[in-house]
């Protein structure tokens, strides 16, 4: 008869995907379903988290037939129950072939589950999860004791090997036909699909390396089964020795108990070994500093003979731990690359909490705007040589930000200036789609902008028009005016004279003409901002590109 493995709770997130395969999640999610989680509220404070959560980077390519994806008895018969629960060896094939190319990337393994990525037909990669049952408290009690029993068993895992005995207690550790539930973001309905099958074939690989893999899955980490394991095996080594002693003399101990201390021995050194998680090993005292030491934390029994001072670590002192000493210089700068790289393609799955397209976005806008101000303050060498250059340390050409109401105050020496939210979203709404018009993405980006910020879709379509004209001055021009000094404001109007032009009426930093309307911004950084509107309807929009010379902006104007 087959095991189905019971109805698993958790999967109503990044494993559902409304393709309807395998049974339905349950209602909750238990803690030891999800990545990351500790014990069950069954076992509180068993382990730390970190224990039932392991991820591994994508496997290298590899090429063969099944046999090499398999080449320990546990991981052909992993394959095995995949091999039995799939409804098409054709998927099967194509799965193979794409765990053989590398398409799976990185792979998370928590109890029950196992998560992965498989980069597929499409631009983003399809969301794979793959569980199987775990074993109850009273089977892994079973497992443990079994394994405790014959030290033999304890030193083969040890040694990353699955004994076929571990596997024949009568606790079902390996899955069998039914047992492995996959789920894919794909459109594909098969049981499994290719992705799917995919990472069930890297997934063996992890288990011929490591068959603790298999015991994650089926809900225990290594360190707890190792600390677990060492403590049953003192409990019976303290049993044998009581039984030892309480025996005639010329009883001999238990043919196992030399076996089983050194299976003891080595399961505690293997659970100390990954328990550690020190960095670097505590300062060493010289010969001297630990006599001085130990003279001073013990002066009435320094001449006492060391049998008779008890034993004790020898530790630091505080002065001595705490002293300044001269520390590494950091590494030099890596080089900076020409162009700023790509960001990664998220999963395409419904039901996510955010918008993919929309992160993936301003992960590359922010990529871009990092690369072009480490360029700035690159320079000439400037993170290598520590001098700041020109783009570094000199703030951007106009008037200070108390002569600008709508700019807040500049932090650092950034190349950008700092904008507030209202510009920011500008800034993203006219470079997300720097030449479309009113399509209906622009449409629904802008009524999603006008929401956001109390505005109204016209504001936001003639900010984003004003972004685009002049950048974050030529927005500052759409709502405010300033009183330029005497120079270049009025030497324009000669100028367009000169070059029989209309006339334009001066009002603040505007040269408009009502009649033809038409309308000229000089702006902080002394260039022409050109603006229209309909003929004395006063509904002014920023119309072409900003140009220094207030004759060739309004020709162009003109032209139009």
């Amino acid at each position: 008869m087959t095991r189905r493995p019971r109805p698993l709770p958790g999967d109503d997130g990044a494993g559902h995907f409304g393709h309807g395969r395998g049974p339905a999640p349950g209602p909750g999610t238990s803690p030891s379903a999800r990545p990351g989680r500790g014990a069950a509220p069954d076992r509180p404070g068993r382990m730390d988290r970190s224990d039932r959560s392991r991820t591994f980077p994508p496997l290298p390519q590899r090429s063969g037939a099944r046999g090499l994806f398999a080449e320990s008895w546990w991981g052909s018969a992993w394959l095995d129950a995949l091999e039995s629960t799939a409804l098409d060896s054709a998927r099967l094939a194509r799965g193979r072939t794409y765990a053989r190319d590398g398409n799976v990337d990185t792979i998370n393994i928590t109890p029950g589950r196992i998560a992965a990525t498989v980069r597929g037909s499409r631009p983003r990669p399809y969301n794979v999860v793959i569980r199987l049952q775990e074993l109850t408290p009273g089977e892994w009690t079973d497992l443990l004791d079994a394994i405790a029993a014959e030290p033999a068993q304890l030193t083969a895992l040890l040694a990353k090997e699955l004994p076929r005995s571990v596997a024949e207690t009568g606790v079902r550790l390996l899955p069998g036909p039914g047992d492995l539930v996959p789920r894919c973001s794909c459109p594909d309905h098969g049981h499994p699909c290719k992705h799917a099958a995919a990472v069930c074939f890297q997934a063996a690989r992890l288990l011929d390396a490591d068959p603790f893999v298999l015991l994650l899955m089926r809900g225990r980490g290594e360190r707890e089964l190792l600390d677990e394991l060492s403590r049953r095996n003192a409990t019976l080594t303290a049993r044998e020795s009581r039984s030892a002693q309480m025996a005639p003399p010329k009883t001999a101990p238990g043919p196992l108990s030399g076996a089983r201390a050194d299976a003891r021995a080595a399961a505690a050194a293997a659970s100390q070994a990954r328990r550690s998680t020190v960095a670097e090993e505590r300062s060493q005292v010289t010969p001297g500093a630990g006599a001085g030491t130990d003279a001073e934390h013990h002066p009435a029994s320094a001449s006492a003979s060391p049998a008779a001072r008890p034993h004790s670590p020898r530790g630091v002192l505080a002065r001595r731990a705490l002293a300044d000493r001269p520390l590494p210089s950091l590494p030099p700068p890596m080089p900076l690359p020409p162009h700023p790289g790509q960001t990664h393609a998220l999963p395409d799955a419904d039901g996510l909490p955010l918008d993919a397209e929309a992160l993936e976005f301003l992960a590359t806008d922010a990529t871009a705007r990092a690369h072009a101000y480490l360029s700035a303050l690159r320079g000439g060498s400037a993170l290598q040589t520590g001098a700041p250059t020109a783009s570094a340390a000199t703030p951007l050409p106009g008037p200070t930000p108390a002569t600008r109401p709508d700019q807040p105050p500049a932090i650092g020496m950034s190349p950008f200036p700092a904008l507030t939210p209202w510009q920011d979203g500008i800034r993203l709404a006219a470079t997300a789609h720097p030449t479309a018009g009113l399509t209906s993405t622009t449409r629904a980006l802008y009524r999603d902008l006008a929401a956001a910020t109390g505005r109204s879709v016209t504001d936001v379509a003639r900010a984003v028009a004003a972004w685009r004209q002049g950048g974050l001055e030529g927005l500052t021009l759409l709502d405010t005016t300033w009183n330029p000094p005497a120079g270049d404001f009025d030497r324009a109007r000669s100028a367009l004279a000169a070059a029989d032009l209309p006339a334009l009426r001066p009002r603040h930093n505007h040269l408009t003409d009502p009649a033809r309307g038409i309308q000229l911004r000089f702006g902080h950084d002394n260039r022409w901002y050109p603006y229209e509107s309909d003929p004395g309807a006063e509904d002014w929009w920023p119309t072409g590109r900003a140009d220094p010379d207030p004759v060739g902006a309004l020709t162009t104007l003109l032209g139009r």
